[in-house]
């Protein structure tokens, strides 16, 4: 598409500011990713940072007030901001830039095989089609999942699901200078979603190549995926140390471990907060009393887990202080990501994002070793503890 990526500048981010004043707690993305490494090594993708584009494109007059017509410069001319009260900037980029109002519960982002009206055009034409359909998610959900090739509009008809609109990346957009996916809550504007969940490409070769190159490159950095692999090695040297004590490692061999992501803290989804005694309850089918379990979680007591612990030898990221030292701690809902994504078992919170992550994981590795189910999504190592209704959903395609 020939566009260049804008990384944020630095800034605070939700729930990533612990230790302020002792360690780094103002983030960008290349923080987290490799960002950087992603512009070297591909060609095709152009990436610079704010303080570059400030310089290269505001400063030198291409940015006009979109109600005065007028060229304007960011707030006090400033082109670093990094570790800046960023409000009064964002501000500023929304009355200079082309800020799409794209919802991802609301449409679903369109890109056409060109740049020409036609194209887009048809993808309109398609979702027109679709929705004469009268198809219900039941009956989109049950059907086997078109394959990577399928027509677009086979595709389309499967990732559309419920939402009544597409936001098409047409030929208006494709000539703005600059386009800014915001982030505004007055709005309702939020790009909340997984990539796959909302990203829809005419050509399905641009599909799966964007698909692959998210699976191999889009990674965190080595130093969390480095740190979650001595805590997965640590807890299955732990596992096999205790083997004497657990009468199970017969039927599930020594050096395994299964993993929980558990979900409290300020969580909107209500259903989903229930006891330890009752997730227990949910899952004692399936895990195998005394097993080893580590939990991700956001839950700081950990008093809550004692109905748990009856049951299990249960084990949480603070349990590794030594595997731990000199990273920083606001990277540990990263580390308990990619822990829990190598538990034998892993069992998620529905709703959630952080889980939904896991889950993506999880696929992956299921692909690479050609688990069962991986040609058709499936994962039967996967579950949700809450709601029990939907414990095995990840098993079959099927709707709850």
């Amino acid at each position: 598409m020939g566009r260049t990526l804008v990384l944020p500048p630095e800034q605070r981010m939700y729930l990533l500011a612990k230790n302020r004043g002792q360690e780094k707690t103002d983030f960008s993305f290349a923080d987290f990713f490799p960002m950087h490494d992603l512009a070297r090594e591909n060609d095709g993708l152009h990436m610079i940072t704010t303080e570059q584009f400030l310089n290269e494109v505001a400063m030198t007059g291409q940015l006009r007030d979109k109600n005065t017509g007028e060229v304007s410069f960011p707030p006090g001319n400033r082109t670093d901001w990094n570790g800046q009260d960023v409000k009064i900037y964002k501000e500023w980029l929304r009355n200079v830039t082309h800020t799409p109002l794209w919802s991802p519960t609301q449409c679903m982002a369109a890109f056409p095989a060109s740049g020409n009206a036609e194209d887009a055009q048809m993808l309109q034409d398609m979702q027109r089609r679709i929705h004469k359909e009268s198809l219900t998610m039941r009956d989109i959900i049950l059907d086997p999942p078109p394959a990577v090739d399928s027509s677009p509009l086979d595709r389309m008809r499967e990732n559309l699901a419920d939402r009544k609109e597409l936001c098409v990346y047409d030929e208006e957009m494709q000539g703005e200078l600059v386009v800014h996916f915001m982030c505004y809550h007055k709005m309702r504007v939020r790009m909340l979603v997984h990539f796959y969940a909302f990203l829809y490409f005419e050509d399905w070769r641009e599909d799966l190549w964007m698909k692959r190159f998210m699976r191999d490159h889009v990674r965190y950095i080595d130093e969390i995926q480095c740190a979650a692999a001595r805590i997965v090695h640590a807890m299955r040297e732990y596992d096999k140390s205790r083997s004497k004590d657990f009468p199970g490692h017969q039927m599930i061999g020594p050096g395994e471990f299964d993993t929980f992501h558990i979900r409290r803290g300020d969580f909107q989804y209500k259903r989903t907060r229930i006891e330890a005694n009752e997730i227990h309850e949910n899952v004692k089918q399936y895990i195998a009393p005394n097993a080893t379990i580590y939990i991700a979680t956001d839950e700081r007591d950990k008093a809550f887990f004692n109905d748990l612990k009856k049951h299990y030898d249960v084990k949480f990221l603070d349990d590794f202080a030594d595997e731990l030292k000199g990273v920083n701690t606001n990277f540990y809902g990263m580390i308990d990501q990619l822990v829990a994504s190598r538990g034998r078992l892993f069992f998620g919170c529905w709703h959630s994002t952080f889980t939904g992550f896991i889950h993506r994981l999880r696929g992956y590795h299921s692909t690479n070793h050609r688990e069962p189910g991986y040609k058709d999504g499936l994962l039967p190592t996967s579950y949700y503890y809450v709601p029990r209704e939907n414990v095995d959903a990840m098993h079959s395609r099927c709707l709850l």
